[in-house]
């Protein structure tokens, strides 16, 4: 690897795109992508496939009741098998 982020490679970007996005670095403008415009449209597709996915399950909390349900079947559960838990 290069020793300067700016230099490096588009392979060497590449391998550590996935880190990079999990941890949220590369919100931060990277200096690979400066120059890069490979890069950049490789960036920006997976930022429209993440949007699109987001947007196939949106988020929802589940019901209170369901909580009360899993709680409930947890205890019966426990006091079938003697409370041994």
């Amino acid at each position: 690897m290069t020793d300067h982020p700016g230099n490096m490679s588009c392979e060497e970007f590449q391998s550590q795109l996935p880190e990079l996005i999990g941890s949220g670095q590369i919100d931060a403008p990277h200096p690979h992508l400066k120059n890069c415009e490979l890069c950049q449209a490789l960036l920006a597709d997976l930022e429209t496939i993440a949007e699109a996915a987001r947007q196939l399950l949106p988020i929802e909390d589940p019901p209170p009741k369901l909580w009360e349900k899993i709680e409930s079947a947890l205890k019966s559960e426990a006091e079938s098998r003697g409370g041994d838990e």
